[in-house]
């Protein structure tokens, strides 16, 4: 029997993916702010289980895009938020007062497409996904041209399944979900190891309130301990996320999940690599981090 396609349920969330979505605030609660994606996925254990910081419960918003958290950490309406490196270091060259925790996400960006294809599809000029598509294929020496027409990954996604990109970057679990719906895509190449033995980039930053910094150790332990369920438990953590309307049913899978790469390590930790990964950014696109990199008291 053919497999009936997956589409309608799942393509209407990616159309709908980028309209945004906002969340109720609570009293004596600890907002925290986490991006629709692999984020969502490495605290699928706080959503389930809020944990208690400072005295106070932990309530996990889901927003849909990096500037929706941005605008709230420079309005200071969130106490812990989830962002892109590079916003990260954006914000902190312009003043903003929040400290670096550590990385949860190690990468999830790929190269998806027809073996033959030599038209490259990226969206989103001068962000982590383009910036390390440029170094990627400036490395490996590929003569790809690019096309920057689509503007959104939802775009991006809708236009592999319909013949009309046939090669381009993309981001877990929507990479998963290609290569499911249309066989005659492959992962062509990983754009976060491009040395082929790198453990990833420091793509993800969790940043929190500097009035939190008493509790940092907690923080860092809580943060080890959801990021390790994901990767322990994936079935249970997509179970959780689709309960929650996160993300619809079918759209996750333990491979997806797999290829995000989750594992938390704080900034102490790993200042060598977010610094290296900084430098890449820097050399390619300056003002995305403000023109200049972090200085010391970033890592700090």
């Amino acid at each position: 029997m053919k497999r009936q396609k997956s589409y309608p349920g799942i393509l209407l969330f990616i159309v709908l993916l980028f309209i945004g979505c906002g969340g109720k605030k609570q009293e004596n609660s600890l907002r925290v702010t986490i991006l629709r994606g692999p984020s969502a996925i490495a605290f699928a254990g706080w959503i389930e289980q809020p944990p208690v910081i400072d005295g106070r419960k932990v309530v996990v918003e889901v927003a849909d895009s990096p500037q929706q958290v941005q605008a709230l950490l420079i309005r200071r309406e969130t106490d812990l938020a989830v962002v892109p490196m590079i916003s990260a270091a954006n914000l902190y060259n312009k003043g903003i007062d929040y400290q670096l925790a550590g990385c949860p996400i190690w990468g999830n960006l790929y190269l998806v497409g027809l073996p033959d294809a030599r038209q490259l599809h990226l969206f989103g000029s001068g962000t982590t996904p383009d910036i390390l598509a440029r170094y990627y294929l400036e490395k490996q020496a590929l003569p790809y041209r690019l096309n920057y027409t689509l503007t959104t990954a939802s775009e991006v996604t809708l236009a592999l399944l319909a013949g009309k990109a046939e090669i381009a970057v993309l981001a877990e679990p929507f990479v998963s979900y290609v290569l499911r719906e249309k066989p005659e895509l492959e992962l062509l190449a990983d754009l976060n190891n491009p040395s082929g033995d790198s453990p990833g980039f420091a793509e993800t930053a969790v940043l929190f309130r500097s009035s939190l910094q008493e509790e940092r150790g907690v923080i860092d332990s809580l943060l080890t301990a959801t990021c390790l369920y994901a990767r322990q438990k994936p079935t249970a953590a997509i179970a959780i996320l689709e309960k929650e309307g996160i993300f619809p049913p079918g759209l996750l899978t333990e491979e997806s999940i797999e290829r995000c790469r989750i594992d938390y390590l704080p900034i102490a930790a790993i200042r060598e690599e977010t610094e290296d990964f900084l430098r890449i950014i820097y050399q390619y696109e300056p003002k995305a981090l403000g023109n200049k990199l972090p200085d010391n008291l970033f890592y700090q």
